[in-house]
């Protein structure tokens, strides 16, 4: 069987405060909307600028390190996975496109203090080389969600 590959690569800004939430399994999930904008001339010779927002998961510690350091501005890189999934609303089948995340480096600054680095990665990977390491977890579906 042939290997696939589901990675995505973000780096933008917050478009709010993170939120943190308990599974009815006890897993802590944080979610956040990340914009990412494009650049570039129109058929008029205008500069344009197109803005994508992108909904982002982090589990387990990931989620407690995100609701903890990341705040609505703040410019982060995300490395993670496409999550497709469909969910019922008022009666209504509603889908929805997240980002699972799986490794992060905040690249405004991680802690109020000003001795912290300005650069400082988590992982959901162990073994990683970026900042402190989160125990190895594999995120559970995301219909566990509680929202």
């Amino acid at each position: 069987m042939a290997k696939s590959l589901n990675r995505v690569q973000l780096i933008g800004n917050l478009g709010k405060d993170p939120e943190l939430r308990t599974t009815a399994g006890g897993q802590n999930v944080c979610s956040v909307s990340i914009a990412t904008s494009d650049v570039y001339k129109d058929k008029n010779g205008n500069q344009q600028e197109t803005t994508e927002w992108h909904s982002v998961v982090f589990w387990d510690k990931l989620a407690e390190i995100a609701h903890q350091y990341l705040r609505k501005g703040k410019k982060v890189y995300l490395e993670g996975r496409i999550k497709y999934r469909q969910y019922e609303k008022d009666g209504q089948t509603r889908y929805a496109t997240d980002i699972v995340v799986q490794n992060m480096i905040m690249l405004d600054g991680s802690r109020s203090d000003s001795s912290a680095d300005s650069h400082t990665g988590y992982s959901n990977d162990s073994g990683s080389s970026m900042g402190e390491t989160v125990s190895e977890h594999i995120a559970p579906e995301i219909d566990d969600v509680p929202f």
